[in-house]
């Protein structure tokens, strides 16, 4: 191989890697613009105490309630207890026995428990429900639409919805009985 044929080929490669990285800066270039833009396009609404609570509709779990699903609409003139937890989570699990033991007796007072599942599979909740006898209606927010209009991080997360549909109270952690209970008297419709 000639000097000549030798610098050629040298040049060759530097023009290559040039190239190469070039195409792989454009392509980062292109992921971030596209980050941008779709986190400037997002809704980034944080509900806060104050704010009317977003309205959804899930498909139910637990088919002992009245309607194969819920909307947070329709319980509109009941207050509102918005929980959302997981079979997985164990301080999820601790306070599904104080959510079932309150709620025949704010039922008839005017609120609803909604206690949303983010599980991935029916099967596993509806297990959970048979074992602790949940009869509160039990949402399955299987793609994570609901988790994530309510911008719900760490789980049990709850939201207590007045009768007008505004978020009085925002609990991110587990609740004790007597915490819940009093949550829950904060939220009864006036007579």
């Amino acid at each position: 191989m000639s000097l000549e044929q030798k610098k050629q080929k040298k040049r060759n490669k530097k023009r290559n890697r040039l190239i190469y990285r070039t195409a792989v800066l454009l392509v980062l270039l292109g992921a971030i613009i596209f980050a941008i833009v779709t986190n400037l396009q997002a809704d980034n609404t944080v509900y806060r105490v104050g704010d009317q609570a977003p309205d959804f509709q899930l498909p139910q779990i637990n088919k002992n309630n009245e309607s194969e699903t819920i909307q947070l609409s329709d319980l509109r003139g009941k207050g509102v207890m918005l929980n959302f937890w997981a079979t997985w989570c164990k301080p999820c699990e601790r306070e599904m026995p104080y959510m079932q033991e309150l709620y025949p007796v704010y039922k008839e007072r005017g609120i609803e428990i909604v206690a949303v599942s983010l599980d991935s599979t029916e099967l596993v909740v509806d297990r959970f429900i048979d074992k602790y006898d949940l009869t509160f209606p039990t949402p399955h927010d299987k793609s994570g639409e609901v988790r994530d209009l309510y911008k719900v991080g760490p789980i049990p997360s709850t939201f207590f919805i007045s009768p007008e549909g505004e978020i009085v109270e925002y609990v991110s952690g587990e609740l004790s009985l007597e915490r819940l209970e009093g949550y829950l008297r904060d939220i009864l419709p006036q007579k």
